[in-house]
């Protein structure tokens, strides 16, 4: 049973959907707007992902970054992906995350994605 896969199905919830993805908000959003896109096809990391899916995964974080703008109005984003247990993936089924971020969310947002691991955002 994957969480995503049953998600797919649930499509009064998707903000965006094609042939090949859907996006939705987050459950556990990092800020307001917080959205992932996610595969349909069940595969667990960007690596086994179609030239097809990769292209509409770009055309999704385009779509939804425009939702994303026109509803919460966020300075910049962050675009992340975990792949694998040791990166941090918790629902072993592909997902790209969109997160909004907002002037003075951080103290010291420099460095950005390099935050994953502590004391590497500073440099």
């Amino acid at each position: 049973m994957c969480l995503f896969c049953d998600l797919a199905a649930a499509t009064e919830k998707h903000l965006y959907e094609d042939e090949l993805v859907y996006a939705v908000y987050d459950h556990f959003p990092v800020s307001s707007g917080h959205a992932l896109i996610i595969p349909k096809r069940h595969i667990e990391t960007i690596f086994e992902a179609t030239p097809a899916e990769h292209a509409a995964i770009g055309m999704a974080l385009t779509a939804l970054k425009n939702i994303v703008d026109s509803t919460f109005h966020p300075d910049a984003y962050n675009v992340g992906i975990n792949n694998g247990v040791c990166a941090g993936q918790t629902v072993m089924h592909l997902h790209v995350h969109l997160i909004p971020r907002f002037k003075g969310d951080s103290d010291r947002p420099r460095g950005g994605v390099r935050g994953i691991i502590p004391g590497k955002q500073t440099y």
